[in-house]
């Protein structure tokens, strides 16, 4: 398995070949250069390599900006 790569269970994806939306056979996740996750995996009829983008919200808590921390007002 690839560096940053995690088997998952079966994800639902669109295949190009087939025109149809299929499960996604042998998911693999993995992170793309720009930080966002995706699956990436093979059609169960006919083979082809199937990408799918996770959401936003697929997203590891180390990408968002984190609250500023401010001290307590001083009465």
């Amino acid at each position: 398995m690839k560096r940053g790569a995690v088997k998952i269970f079966m994800a639902e994806g669109y295949c190009v070949k087939c025109k149809a939306k299929k499960e996604i056979l042998d998911g693999v996740e993995e992170t793309m250069k720009n930080g966002r996750k995706a699956i990436k995996g093979k059609c169960p009829t006919c083979g082809t390599v199937m990408f799918k983008i996770l959401g936003k919200s697929a997203a590891t808590p180390s990408a968002t900006t984190p609250a500023p921390n401010h001290p307590p007002a001083v009465s």
